[in-house]
């Protein structure tokens, strides 16, 4: 169902899974053997699929509202910003990418966090959030 090599596509989703998904709807892989559930905030969820993705759900309404691209994840962002890539490459392709000392990660408004590896500066994940995700009412699941 994740498929590896699909484009990770901002506002929308990675590895043709959408944002806005309900956990039902991705039963088949938050309920397969290999994946693994952390809670992180009282109702906010991350699934595992090891190496591949994360998925992030809030548990009051049920929907995926972020999707992390880990190590073995082979589609690219805007056609051509890869995991393991150099970060000074990636911004030379999408230049509105902005380092966030306090979260530790490149931004861009485009719906996108890029989270490098600190000892050689290439990508090290990916994600793509929804757009309620700064709302003030985000983790009362009012969106």
């Amino acid at each position: 169902m994740i498929d590896l090599d699909a484009p990770i596509v901002p506002w929308d989703g990675i590895g043709n899974i959408k944002l806005y998904s309900t956990i039902d709807e991705l039963k088949e892989i938050v309920e397969d053997k290999d994946t693994r559930i952390f809670e992180y905030y009282e109702n906010l969820v991350r699934y595992e699929v090891p190496g591949k993705i994360y998925l992030f759900f809030n548990l009051i309404n049920g929907k995926l509202f972020k999707i992390t691209a880990l190590e073995k994840y082979r589609g690219a962002l805007f056609e051509q910003i890869r995991i393991g890539m150099h970060i000074k490459e990636v911004l030379g392709i999408e230049p509105s990418f902005q380092y966030d000392e306090f979260e530790e990660v490149y931004c861009s408004p485009k719906g996108i966090h890029i989270e490098t590896d600190a000892e050689h500066n290439t990508v090290q994940w990916i994600s793509v959030f929804v757009k309620e995700l700064e709302q003030e009412d985000f983790e009362e699941g009012n969106w």
